[in-house]
């Protein structure tokens, strides 16, 4: 690693809990000091320290990583331009004070701004399996179809592997691609035609970045494929195209909304129907323009403080 900052932030950061809420499965705590974390960003290896709340140490193999320098891309990376506080307003506190007090210990997970592709990637993957399945799922992904890489930490070898181009995925056969997917085979076929559908252009990430764009005409656009429903376009939403506003439902969102909001649909099969009525609640509850951010900090205290779901 040749390129070090020290990085002093205005905005709380839990470096552990951010990078294991949950939202990326490829950060790995160090062998030889689990406090640091390593993963890579495209092709630069990043090694990450939280030295205090508002300080963190990262380490590169590069001088830029994706084009920016350490700095510009790690306060874009954890979104440290959102005030966390602003996602819950005074009036969510005074009518949910419980709820408040529960979450505030998690006001330091941040929302990260993830590879739009590799994200979309990563939830088709994650369908109705758990957190540890879901990293060794990815991590198999790019060990046999991502790039090599090599760099060196104190002295010791470290090898990583890119997370594999679109055009590397659509060339995959399902029988290949099984292994990554659980051995489900029209799980490895859908993701293949969701990567050939990137690489020939027809699905274009970049272009979806715009904030201009409604929620639902993206929803449209990411579901047209097979594999991708309600919950996953809006979690590529929210992680991969930065979309603050979107707000992805899974059964431990609707545990939470439930029990803690009283919502009754919640009750409800999980249709489309109620999927979207449920959103529209959740917007007289939650600031409707960080709903997702606020969101997946609920998400993750639900999970570690009332169902002690720990493991990512």
């Amino acid at each position: 690693m040749n390129t070090i900052e020290i990085i002093e932030t205005k905005r709380q950061i839990n470096l552990k809990e951010t990078l294991f809420s949950g939202q990326t499965f490829r950060w790995e705590p160090l062998e030889i000091d689990s406090s640091t974390y390593i993963s890579m960003i495209g092709n630069t290896h990043i090694q990450l320290q939280q030295i205090s709340n508002n300080k963190i140490r990262l380490c590169s193999s590069s001088p830029l990583i994706d084009g920016q320098k350490p700095t510009v891309f790690f306060n874009e990376y954890c979104s440290l331009d959102i005030d966390e506080r602003l996602c819950f307003s005074e009036e969510f506190r005074r009518v949910y004070p419980v709820v408040s007090q529960l979450a505030e210990p998690y006001m330091g997970v941040r929302v990260l701004r993830l590879n739009a592709f590799e994200t979309l990637i990563t939830f088709m993957c994650a369908q109705a399996i758990g957190m540890n399945l879901i990293r060794k799922q990815i991590r198999t992904i790019c060990n046999r179809f991502g790039e090599r890489h090599m760099t060196e930490i104190d002295g010791n070898p470290l090898i990583q592997y890119s997370f594999p181009s679109p055009e590397t995925l659509a060339a995959a056969s399902p029988q290949d691609l099984r292994i990554c997917t659980n051995n489900n085979c029209e799980r490895a076929s859908n993701i293949i035609s969701a990567a050939r559908a990137v690489a020939e252009g027809r699905l274009c990430m970049d272009e979806l970045i715009n904030n201009e764009l409604s929620l639902g005409s993206i929803r449209n656009s990411l579901t047209a494929y097979r594999g991708i429903g309600l919950k996953i376009a809006d979690c590529v939403m929210l992680f991969g195209l930065h979309r603050h506003d979107a707000f992805p439902i899974d059964t431990h969102v609707r545990q939470y909304l439930g029990k803690w909001f009283g919502l009754e649909k919640t009750q409800k099969a999980l249709t489309p129907k109620t999927y979207i009525e449920l959103q529209h609640q959740v917007s007289e509850i939650l600031n409707p323009e960080n709903a997702g951010y606020a969101g997946h900090i609920l998400f993750h205290c639900w999970r570690n403080e009332v169902r002690h779901m720990n493991s990512f």
